[in-house]
Order: C-alpha cells, then sequence, then structure tokens
C-alpha cells in the first residue's frame, strides 16, 4: 500500500510542476501553454459550472467566459493558490451571477441537463435503471438546488467535483473545518429534502 501510495503522491506533485511550468509560460504570453492549461482544466470547469448554472448551454458559456477571463487576466495571477483553485473561483463567481440573473424559479424541469447527463453516465443503456435514476436524480437536484449558494458550492467542490476539504476551503476562502461543518450540515438538509 505504501509504494502505491508513494507513487500517486510523486505522480500528483508531477502534474503539479507541469501546470506550474504552463502557467508561467502563459503568463509570459505562451498561447500554446494556455492552450495546453484550457485542455487540462475545461471539462472539470464545465462541470462545475453545470451543477451551479443548472443548464448546458450555460454551463458552456460559462466555460468559455472563464477561459477568456483567466486568459485576460493571468498576468495578474500571483501563484499564492494552484492554477485550477484561481480557476475555481473564477467558476463559482461566474456561475453563480448567471444564476441570479436568470431568477429561475426553484422548480426543476423533468428533463434537467444536469439529470440528464448523470443519468446517461450512470445507466449503462438500461432503460429501466434509466427510469429509476432519472426519478431520483431529479429529486437529488431539486434538493440540492435548494440549499444555501455556499452549502450548494461546497457539496458541488467535494462531493460532485471530488475536490479535499483543504482544495475546497481554499476555493471558497475558508478554512477546512468550515468545509466539513457545510458538507455535514449539507448532508442534514439534504436528508431532509
Amino acid at each position: 500500500m505504501g509504494t502505491i501510495d508513494r507513487q500517486a503522491r510523486n505522480s500528483a506533485e508531477s502534474r503539479a510542476r507541469e501546470a506550474d511550468l504552463l502557467v508561467a509560460a502563459a503568463r509570459r504570453g505562451d498561447r500554446e501553454a494556455f492552450g495546453q492549461l484550457v485542455d487540462r482544466y475545461r471539462e472539470r470547469i464545465f462541470a462545475l459550472a453545470l451543477h451551479i448554472a443548472g443548464d448546458v448551454n450555460e454551463a458552456d458559456d460559462i466555460t468559455q467566459d472563464v477561459f477568456t477571463r483567466a486568459f485576460i487576466k493571468i498576468s495578474t495571477f500571483e501563484g499564492r493558490s494552484s492554477f485550477f483553485t484561481w480557476l475555481y473561483r473564477i467558476t463559482l463567481n461566474r456561475a453563480f451571477n448567471a444564476r441570479r440573473n436568470r431568477k429561475r424559479r426553484h422548480t426543476l424541469k423533468y428533463n434537467d441537463d444536469r439529470v440528464r447527463m448523470a443519468v446517461s453516465v450512470d445507466a449503462g443503456g438500461d432503460p429501466r435503471l434509466q427510469l429509476e435514476l432519472q426519478e431520483t436524480y431529479t429529486l437529488l437536484v431539486m434538493a440540492l438546488d435548494q440549499l444555501s449558494r455556499v452549502l450548494r458550492a461546497t457539496v458541488v467542490l467535494t462531493a460532485l467535483q471530488g475536490l479535499s476539504y483543504r482544495e475546497a476551503a481554499v476555493v471558497l476562502d475558508t478554512s477546512e473545518a468550515t468545509v466539513d461543518w457545510r458538507v455535514h450540515e449539507a448532508r442534514k438538509q439534504l436528508r431532509a429534502a
């Protein structure tokens, strides 16, 4: 087990060093390096935007906007956090603004893009499982949408995006203990819903 953990840690450190080199090159104006950063993080940024905004088209627009803003402002990136953490902050702000501007009621379309995409991945082509998951995921997304903005962001970052509590704390500019409490509180509210 120790060898596997060490290999995983070395691999993560290697990816982090590679990302740091790409960021440094992008800060010097290397467009190709920035393109590699987009390739590296686009999928995760899109998923985060989709979970917060709730609409595929909006998530796609947000993702494009996030990378456009990051490209324009990369010279201001100070490196106090990791690049992906910086992107996550931009994404959360943009997605919450889009959601607020849309002034959606707290109802959910049965064909919500988040539900549709999750079911297509998890059902494996089984129509019966697809119907069960559609209903379960619709209820889950409705409950997720009823959480406060900060609890929803915490759940999306930790449970759906797979960030550690430490990483989520950096993105949300709070402590790990606060992230832990928010996850606990969100689970309690989701169970109640």
